[in-house]
């Protein structure tokens, strides 16, 4: 039996979790995160606009969300449902469009806990096949989460 080398099984290891406290309850942020005209008001990193998402809400169904870099330049993030379960937990695959070197597919788990009139955001994202590609998206993650509640709290 092959054995998996031990870098390789490293770098599947590598993963990032975020959280965020945000003023609104989980089925309001649960439908900024899932409802493609809530969703491009404010997803994408600092200086990025996304002017295009698709979302089949349901286990199976893809969705497409379009981030377009101040260059121009724009990048698909693209993946199936893997569970739907409003206004709570949605997880998903993650594959970046054009692909590069490090877009494997990765998998998020963002869930949605109450607490009084808050509720705290936590994504889990995973599989990641070097630490240098979780930083990047570490930091996308934390400008999405900031502007996920500045859109709800202009909303």
């Amino acid at each position: 039996m092959t054995r998996p080398h031990p870098a390789a099984a490293e770098a599947k290891a590598v993963s990032l979790r975020l959280r965020r406290t945000i003023r609104a309850s989980a089925e309001r942020l649960f439908a900024a995160w899932t409802e493609p005209e809530q969703l491009k008001r404010w997803w994408g990193p600092q200086g990025v606009v996304c002017p295009e998402a698709q979302i089949d809400l349901r286990v199976g169904g893809g969705y497409r969300i379009a981030n377009r870099f101040a260059d121009g330049r724009v990048v698909w993030i693209v993946g199936e449902f893997k569970q739907v379960a409003p206004p709570r937990e949605l997880v998903y695959t993650w594959r970046l469009e054009p692909p590069s070197a490090e877009s494997d597919d990765t998998q998020v788990t963002v869930r949605f806990e109450p607490r009084g009139e808050f509720t705290e955001v936590s994504v889990m994202h995973e599989r990641f096949t070097s630490r240098a590609f979780r930083d990047s998206t570490q930091l996308g993650w934390r400008d999405c989460l900031r502007r996920l509640a500045d859109y709800l709290h202009e909303a």
